[in-house]
């Protein structure tokens, strides 16, 4: 069972989140980039979101600043430009920044890596929910079974199909984005997926004999 995030972690959290997003909309309102005014009102949501299911389940601090660390690194990746003999993204249209960053030409860029770290995070903040609202027969801490840890993976992928609905919005809604064409957006749910599976793998691994050995010592 995790520990919930106690009132001074939330708010150290807050402060940095703030700190950087007040940081990131003065950029995006001086450099009259209204794509990004787009997801800052995004992000602003999804804070108020997941401020309401800590209130109701208790994420803990590891994942709070997962998820506080991954909205740092859309605001860097979609802000940031990158030197143009930096490999990048060459399609028409398409800005040099982070996000177009290929760390391995052709094979991996910075926005997929992204892609796996945010939504591993969620799939975390998942089993947290799950965990936190269910409970056993002798109401003992939730086991990670390979079934639990199925439904927290589609969990984690159907957010991450949701943020591809959002971004798809984004296309039709403003003259202009970064979003990418179908490709991309392929990649995006498979690098999505990969998140999701190891996020379930350290899960099951970890948290599975941690909670194996508790039942036994409670026996």
């Amino acid at each position: 069972m995790h520990l919930p995030a106690t009132g001074k972690q939330v708010r150290n959290v807050a402060i940095f989140t703030a700190i950087y997003l007040v940081v990131a909309a003065l950029i995006t309102l001086s450099a009259r980039n209204f794509e990004f005014v787009f997801y800052l009102v995004t992000m602003l949501l999804m804070i108020a979101a997941v401020y309401v299911v800590h209130r109701r389940v208790g994420i803990s601090n590891g994942i709070l600043w997962g998820l506080s660390l991954w909205g740092l690194l859309h605001m860097i990746g979609g802000l940031m430009p990158i030197p143009n003999d930096w490999s990048q993204n060459t399609d028409p249209g398409v800005g040099g920044v982070v996000y177009n960053w290929w760390l391995i030409p052709d094979h991996l860029k910075y926005d997929q890596i992204i892609h796996a770290y945010g939504f591993a995070i969620t799939t975390g903040l998942c089993w947290q929910g799950l965990s936190s609202i269910a409970h056993t027969q002798n109401d003992e801490p939730l086991r990670p079974t390979l079934g639990l840890m199925t439904i927290c993976a589609a969990a984690g992928m159907g957010f991450g199909a949701l943020n591809e609905i959002i971004e798809f919005i984004a296309t039709l809604t403003l003259p202009q984005t970064n979003v990418g064409g179908y490709v991309n957006t392929g990649w995006d749910l498979v690098y999505n997926m990969i998140g999701s599976i190891i996020a379930v793998i350290i899960i099951y691994f970890t948290q599975g004999k941690t909670t194996a050995a508790s039942q036994m010592e409670n026996q």
